[in-house]
């Protein structure tokens, strides 16, 4: 049945939990036509004209660039490190707000529409190696919620452009195919989260708004929180595993992967549905924990990885 846009646009923000109300970046936007549609991104450029890795920070549903820059402070990183970091925008109804990725069964607009999110962002990384002082190799991909869900559609269709993942209270849906390459993955889930709750199903289940529940973004139910890395560390070869248990996360790490991959699953303690170490989205979302800094754990893993040499 064919949600109306509105609502579904609601359910969809329900789902990643920003605020939605954002005024548009007052910043100059990269645009770039895709697909016959005008798609834009924040870039923050550190790099000072020296060869530097780019970080691609997609917002979750109902979400935008300016609201995601503020929530993961990616640019505090990337200033000190000399990063060039990207907030790309979704699609949607609206130019600024409500905007979702297509991950293949979520969320909302871009999904229903079956907009081609893949397409847009291998050209926005075509079009920033061409312009900007882009290390090709170091190309790396984060995201939260939907985002998140679309940071791991981008690892297993784009491994030829991209680095190395890391997605953040996201999901898979378990029939994802292959990647046609090893792809160091460090994935990042609270352990309260609700939203996208650790033993799977639908997204979003246990919350609703007037004329209907917010699991209706999605069309199938996504799989346990577990099954990410089980994922990647399968696709990655993968022949050891090892768990421990930090103050701030339980750590799953795989190692012995092909390629000189990695796969690092983080479950966050005290962390609902937010990025750990950030801000949250707007008032009655989940708080996040400041005992867990999310962005910078996900820096240095990104640091040691780069594409092999072709």
């Amino acid at each position: 049945m064919r949600r109306l846009p509105l609502l579904a646009a609601l359910l969809a923000a329900l789902i990643a939990a920003p605020a939605c109300g954002a005024a548009p970046a007052a910043e100059p936007l990269e645009t770039l036509v895709h697909d016959g549609r005008t798609r834009t991104a924040l870039v923050h450029d550190y790099s000072r004209g020296r060869k530097a890795p780019l970080v691609l920070v997609l917002h979750g549903a109902g979400g935008n660039a300016e609201i995601t820059a503020r929530m993961t402070r990616f640019d505090e990183v990337a200033r000190r490190e000399g990063l060039i970091v990207a907030y790309p925008n979704g699609t949607g109804r609206f130019a600024d707000r409500f905007l979702t990725w297509n991950a293949g069964h979520c969320c909302a607009y871009a999904f229903r529409e079956q907009v081609d999110d893949l397409g847009y962002l291998s050209a926005l990384i075509d079009r920033l190696v061409a312009t900007r002082s882009v290390d090709p190799s170091r190309v790396y991909v984060t995201g939260l919620s939907n985002g998140g869900m679309m940071a791991h559609r981008a690892g297993i269709f784009l491994s030829d452009k991209v680095a190395a993942i890391a997605p953040v209270i996201g999901a898979v849906f378990g029939d994802e195919p292959s990647p046609k390459r090893p792809v160091p993955a460090l994935i990042v889930v609270g352990a309260d989260d609700r939203i996208m709750p650790g033993a799977g199903g639908m997204p979003g289940a246990g919350l609703s708004l007037p004329g209907g529940r917010a699991s209706e973004a999605a069309d199938r139910p996504i799989a346990p929180a577990r099954a990410q890395a089980d994922y990647w560390a399968k696709a990655d070869g993968c022949r050891t595993e090892a768990v421990r248990e930090e103050p701030s996360a339980t750590v799953t790490t795989h190692g012995g992967c092909r390629g000189g991959a990695e796969v690092r699953f983080y479950v966050v303690k005290d962390n609902g549905h937010a990025w750990p170490g950030g801000e949250a989205a707007r008032p009655e979302a989940d708080r996040p924990t400041q005992a867990f800094d999310a962005t910078e754990v996900i820096w240095d893993f990104f640091r040691r990885h780069r594409l092999p040499a072709r």
